[in-house]
């Protein structure tokens, strides 16, 4: 289509879109603007040319994630002087970041300060667990805690910006990029979500601050619902599904103040996201009221001639503007073929305006103008690794799948092999995305279990003899580090390359045996896993993977981690999830009834969404509901009946039986985790906002009348509570599965 067609397709709405001034007050949130900035920005767009105003929606890569600021050449240096970039990105480091910065100040005619950029996706050089490893906490504030430490070391080394927190819904572990967010549901999303943001910037409206960093709240939206967990692919759903499922999380990092936020690779429904200006300028911006920079995904804005809906690079970036794309991340389309586009139609320079005024708000927010020299410190870049936090926030991440007979915790005199070549894997401890973590610093499970003996697992026969003289055997298996993260999609989740072999060797050996689970996302393990006792998941914990799962096996910590999402028996079952609508046929275990279900797999997962076991076992006591006007209080008292100091993660779902269109089995609306000692009980309180049962319908939130089902328990499929209270009709204002339950314990 040519840059004509464009202009009349979009006439109208253009029209609409223009008609507010380009420099109208620019809040990153929906919450007044802070005058001071205002002026300044108005100020500064006042006096840019053209160019100016596109150099700085141009960010650059100015090195590669495994050489940073490689490209940072005297060339590069005289663009900067010549204001050609708004943003850097795969650069780091306090001094080299200065001396950018100040060429970019003091050389440069207006002297706007950069953005410095950086994917610090879950520890800059304390790497911690990956981001679906933290969801497994089910613990916000172990989130905010981690994402505070790589904030801290991110702005030690000069960064202003990461590109976290991934709250893209995934029920697909199919896509590689599951490690990254907060796994299958969108409550549990939305809290990871703003735990994750008050980590990087701390308290809505706090920055700038020592010690905090931009955060980008992506990919914007359905990037998790890619066809057949095929990175990059098309995604179509329902707008119901989109509204209630995958634009939640979004909301809840919005209103917890995320600065930024990313566009996905994806199209939903045909429009990719890069251009989409329906739900980008309309739901983003219009209807939600956010005005934080849009950055676009990596060369995302010069592929939409990929997907067909540009025929050349002018009309890419034509579209990326009009739909609310502020920065173009690495393509140079805006660099390159904007400033044609707007001297061919001037009705789009006040978009342009708009977008530098977001970015320059952007920057003012992070006080660049005020002090451009104020992030980086040497001595702190240079501190010593944060080992003990990431020692605990691992052991919080790890969750015990099985452990019949009790095999778990090992005895202490056990004579214990070691076996599979993941557990001396220090590279795929630190997982994807590890910024300038190093393989060096991360403790393996054989180093964090000298007693025991080792075996890489290469030859199954020696492994069976190793195990054969063990007491117990400590088997890791699963996926190496590369095996997971963008592109990394699979079509087969049982175990790579020949580790059913070793598996079948091992069992054979007739020794119990704990399997240590690790990757990036739950695998199809029913075959593997059959006939082993003891199962933990420990996915990709950091540099203190090793210590973290010894404390476990041997019981210095009772595991508390849950499942963000769930795990499947066999490949073929995804994508799938506990809060599935049902059939009017639903799964029946006689395979002579006609029903929902594979007639060559069981019912349901391997291991349920929300499960998780521990060293003590926990009693429920009644369900105690108490009707407000606009609320229910949902209370229940747990005990820990074992005897051991060991934390539940109780989990409160609810049901709409009968409603005008067919409502999900459950839905997760509130949890808490929480320490019991042995014999001791507390009572846990939810306060269940009827806002938070709303149905999207006819394009808005609805509340319908009639009957609520609750239930408490401690996973999806390990219901302990049930009660049930009424609503009266009404209607909600944001996504539901975005608003925070209350939870207190008593």
């Amino acid at each position: 289509m040519s840059l004509p067609g464009l202009q009349r397709r979009d006439a109208i709405r253009a029209g609409v879109l223009l008609a507010a001034s380009a420099l109208a007050p620019l809040p990153l949130r929906a919450a007044a603007p802070d005058p001071k900035h205002d002026k300044r920005v108005r100020d500064l767009i006042a006096r840019m040319t053209l160019p100016e105003k596109i150099g700085q929606m141009n960010q650059i890569a100015g090195g590669r994630q495994r050489a940073l600021n490689s490209r940072l050449d005297a060339g590069m240096l005289d663009r900067v002087r010549r204001g050609e970039m708004g943003s850097f990105l795969h650069v780091a480091g306090a001094e080299p970041l200065r001396r950018l910065q100040r060429i970019a100040v003091e050389e440069s005619r207006l002297g706007i300060p950069l953005l410095f950029a950086m994917d610090v996706i879950h520890g800059y050089r304390t790497t911690l667990p990956v981001p679906l490893a933290l969801a497994a906490t089910w613990d916000p504030a172990t989130a905010e805690r981690a994402a505070a430490l790589m904030a801290e070391e991110a702005w030690a080394a000069g960064l202003h910006w990461t590109f976290t927190p991934m709250v893209d819904v995934a029920r697909d572990p199919r896509w590689g990029r599951v490690v990254e967010g907060a796994g299958e549901d969108a409550y549990l999303g939305s809290r990871m979500a703003e735990a994750q943001v008050r980590g990087l910037e701390g308290p809505a409206g706090a920055m700038p601050a020592r010690g905090r960093i931009l955060s980008c709240t992506k990919h914007f939206v359905g990037y998790g619902a890619v066809a057949g967990g095929r990175d990059y692919d098309s995604a179509d759903m329902s707008e119901r599904t989109l509204h209630e499922v995958y634009l939640p999380p979004f909301h809840a990092a919005m209103r917890a103040g995320s600065g930024s936020f990313m566009t996905a690779f994806n199209d939903v429904g045909g429009v990719p996201m890069t251009a989409n200006d329906a739900l980008v300028r309309g739901e983003l911006r219009g209807r939600w009221g956010y005005q934080g920079l849009v950055v676009s995904d990596w060369n995302a804005i010069r592929e939409l001639i990929n997907h067909g809906v540009a025929a050349n690079p002018t009309e890419a970036a034509v579209l990326a503007l009009r739909a609310g794309i502020d920065m173009d991340m690495a393509s140079s389309t805006y660099a390159d073929y904007l400033g044609a586009a707007v001297a061919a139609d001037a009705s789009l320079l006040p978009l342009v305006d708009q977008a530098v005024g977001r970015i320059l708000m952007a920057k003012a927010r992070l006080g660049l103008f005020d002090d451009p020299y104020g992030y980086g410190d040497p001595a702190r870049e240079k501190a010593p690794l944060a080992r003990e936090p990431a020692r605990e926030i691992a052991a919080r991440s790890v969750v015990l799948l099985r452990n019949e007979g009790a095999v778990l915790p090992l005895k202490p005199t056990a004579r214990v092999a070691l076996i599979g070549a993941l557990a001396d894997d220090a590279s795929s401890a630190l997982g994807s995305w590890r910024a300038r973590g190093q393989a060096e610093d991360a403790v393996t499970l054989r180093r964090a279990m000298p007693q025991a003996r080792f075996d890489p697992g290469s030859d199954p026969a020696q492994a069976a003899r190793v195990a054969a003289a063990a007491d117990v055997v400590v088997l890791a298996i699963g996926e190496d580090y590369d095996l997971t993260g963008e592109a990394r999609s699979r079509a087969d989740l049982t175990l790579p390359g020949t580790q059913q072999a070793l598996v079948d060797a091992v069992r054979a050996a007739g020794k119990p045996i704990v399997a240590v689970l690790m990757g990036g996302r739950p695998l199809a393990l029913e075959r593997a896993l059959a006939g082993i006792p003891a199962v933990l998941q420990t996915w990709f914990l950091g540099i203190e993977s090793g210590p973290a799962i010894v404390d476990v096996l041997m019981g210095k910590v009772s595991p508390a981690g849950r499942l963000p999402i769930g795990m499947p028996r066999v490949t073929g079952q995804l994508p799938s999830s506990y809060a599935h609508v049902p059939s009017g046929r639903p799964a029946n275990p006689d395979l002579a009834v006609d029903s929902a279900r594979y007639h060559d797999s069981d019912i349901g997962p391997l291991f349920a969404f929300g499960h998780g076991l521990s060293y003590a076992r926990f009693d429920y006591g009644a369900l105690a509901i108490e009707p407000r006007a606009d609320a229910a209080i949902v209370s229940v008292a747990v005990t820990n009946a074992g005897s051991v100091p060991a934390e539940e993660v109780v989990q409160l779902y609810v049901r709409d039986p009968v409603a005008s269109v067919a409502r999900p089995v459950a839905e997760l609306r509130g949890f808490h985790r929480l320490m019991l000692k042995p014999g001791e009980r507390r009572t846990v309180r939810f306060t269940l906002a009827h806002a938070q049962l709303a149905l999207w319908k006819a394009s808005k939130w609805v509340i319908e009348p009639g009957a609520i089902d609750v239930m408490v328990g401690s996973s999806s499929a390990d219901i302990r509570a049930r009660g049930r209270f009424s609503v009266a009709a009404g209607e909600g204002a944001i996504p539901a599965a975005s608003i925070a339950t209350a939870v207190t314990a008593v």
